[in-house]
């Protein structure tokens, strides 16, 4: 088989005086999204079909789009088509191999696991290779879509595309029915408040000059740091911020700059991860998570820092590295690490693809994918820099990672403890249809990828007699498609918030709130939208939480004045619609 062609994938870039007339044509006029799909399953014009399916099958190189005008909205559609490199899909970004006869091969990695690689190209031609035939196998930061898609269209026919993109929605009775998986989840009548913490002028910007159309990195990562009066911000670069308060200001300065020590170039990678000893003001020692590149291989690192006498910078002295985990692809890495109120170090890992996890990482108890572990930072044990509590779940059975204290997840992006009771609240990944909020217990099979959501997904890894914990929300594509975990508010207690677990959406920016009884869903709601994609939350010890912009800004959460219970009409809101529209 021939080898897939790098070259045939190279185009000159379009000057930008071509994209912008793209852009505002298709801004400003209306498309027909009939004409908009016969220019995508077209091959002499936009030929998306090649590499997109639009039925759910996922069968192509790139991502299934039935539900991408739910993702996205037009705007961001536009520059999607535009300019492909600025924002690759996770999980669809491209690798570059070569094999020891010096082929080489470039595409997305359908599967990957300790005897084969296999990657399929724009072309969906699939390309295998056993393990010793790869000489080295590189993520890349560019896309399989070309850049100059556009210049075969018209400005119309591009319009009618975007069109015909923006109409693929994700029917309202997809899903299995559950009460966990509403169908409406209402906005309240009087949404929350944010306070931007910084000026504009201010905000945490990507600090390394990329090219243009490359992608941006952004801000992960914001907390208080414990015995201090001031914060620490944390940037997927591998720079930390230390934010002092001016008055009514806060001013920020460098507290460490580990750009070297990281690999953040593509995919989610890079610092993603910050947690404070919960003795931090005597011992000085944090922790951070983030991404190397080593043996051909992008692996996620937990390592202990000191901090300096005075707690506002870092020491310098070398890190020490806890636990490395080697990564299958470039995406699904992980992120969170947090100590929970026992004193141990809890840290969430991914499955890492492929798609679909079709090596069943998350159910595989020798790996350590796909799981949530809990470590002994404070003891080594005879072989390993850390120990294992005692009363870890799976400590002394035999053939298993005994780190592990629930496995099943695809992609736990943001955990973290109630201290009213020590809840563990985790916000996990979605695949093709819901994303989920479960509370998580020692032991617990959260069900990835036997399940996705409250529904079966694959029966290849289903264990006979095994257990599979439901969460306790699993929702729709129409109102997200990448889960940020938060907390639950424990600030005011007069506050109607108060008990309230606040979470959010990064690509929607939705912001949601919802009380449970028992593991199961009591009240979901929309209690606002942030103005910026929505990497993380963050709480301070009076229980204020705060919510992290990728593109730069933190907002303090107000939730004066607004009320959790009272919720719009919708169906009212509908009825009124209809009746302007016959007026």
């Amino acid at each position: 088989m021939p080898a897939l062609s790098i070259a045939s994938l190279a185009c000159a870039a379009t000057p930008p005086s071509k994209l912008k007339t793209y852009r505002d044509f298709a801004a400003r006029r209306d498309g027909n999204s009939e004409r908009g799909r016969i220019v995508f399953f077209a091959a002499d014009k936009a030929g998306c079909a090649l590499c997109h399916s639009v039925d759910g099958s996922n069968a192509a190189a790139g991502p299934d789009l039935s539900a991408i005008g739910d993702k996205f909205g037009r705007r961001e559609l536009i520059e999607a088509v535009l300019e492909p490199n600025a924002a690759i899909a996770v999980g669809y970004e491209s690798t570059l191999v070569e094999t020891v006869s010096g082929e080489t091969y470039y595409g997305v990695v359908k599967v990957a696991d300790a005897a084969v690689i296999e990657l399929m190209g724009a072309d969906r031609v699939r390309v295998r290779r056993t393990r010793a035939d790869v000489k080295s196998m590189r993520p890349s930061p560019t896309s399989l879509m070309p850049e100059n898609l556009h210049t075969a269209l018209t400005a119309q026919e591009f319009t009618d595309l975007i069109d015909y993109l923006a109409s693929q929605k994700q029917l309202a009775s997809a899903g299995a029915s559950h009460r966990g998986t509403p169908d409406v989840i209402p906005e309240v009548t009087k949404s929350i408040s944010l306070r931007p913490l910084l000026s504009d002028h201010d905000r945490f910007a990507d600090p390394v000059a990329r090219p243009p159309g490359a992608p941006r990195l952004g801000l992960v990562w914001f907390g208080e740091i414990p015995g201090r009066d001031s914060f620490l911000a944390a940037h997927q670069s591998g720079t930390l911020w230390l934010m002092e308060k001016n008055g009514q200001t806060y001013v920020k300065t460098l507290f460490a700059d580990f750009t070297s020590e990281l690999y953040s170039r593509t995919g989610p990678n890079g610092l993603l991860g910050v947690a404070f000893h919960p003795a931090f003001a005597q011992n000085r020692k944090y922790y951070l998570k983030h991404q190397v590149f080593e043996n051909d291989t992008i692996a996620s690192v937990l390592v202990e820092k000191i901090a300096r006498e005075d707690l506002r910078g870092d020491s310098g002295a070398p890190s020490r590295r806890l636990l490395t985990i080697p990564c299958v692809t470039q995406n699904h890495t992980g992120g969170c690490i947090e100590f929970g109120p026992d004193g141990f170090l809890y840290l969430g890992m991914g499955d890492t693809g492929p798609q679909e996890d079709p090596n069943g990482h998350g159910q595989n108890m020798q790996l350590l994918l796909g799981k949530i572990l809990r470590l002994d930072v404070d003891r080594r044990s005879a072989a390993l820099p850390y120990a294992i509590p005692s009363d870890n779940p799976f400590r002394n059975r035999a053939g298993v990672r005994p780190e592990i204290w629930a496995l099943g997840f695809r992609e736990p992006w943001r955990f973290s403890f109630d201290p009213q009771n020590g809840d563990l609240w985790v916000g996990d990944v979605g695949q093709y249809r819901v994303e989920e909020v479960a509370i998580v217990r020692p032991g617990e099979n959260h069900g990835w990828n036997v399940y996705e959501g409250y529904e079966p997904f694959s029966n290849q890894h289903r264990a006979a007699g095994q257990d599979y914990v439901a969460p306790v929300l699993a929702y729709k594509r129409h109102y997200g498609n990448s889960v940020t975990g938060g907390y639950v508010y424990r600030g005011d207690a007069h506050s109607p918030f108060y008990g309230v677990y606040v979470f959010g959406d990064y690509t929607s920016k939705r912001i949601f709130g919802l009380t449970q009884r028992d593991g199961q869903l009591e009240t979901v709601r929309q209690i606002g939208t942030s103005p910026e994609s929505i990497a993380s939350f963050g709480r301070d010890r009076r229980g204020n939480l705060y919510l992290v912009g990728y593109e730069g800004m933190i907002y303090q959460l107000d939730f004066t004045g607004a009320d959790f219970a009272a919720a719009v009409d919708e169906a009212a809101n509908a009825r009124a619609k209809i009746t302007d529209s016959k007026n």
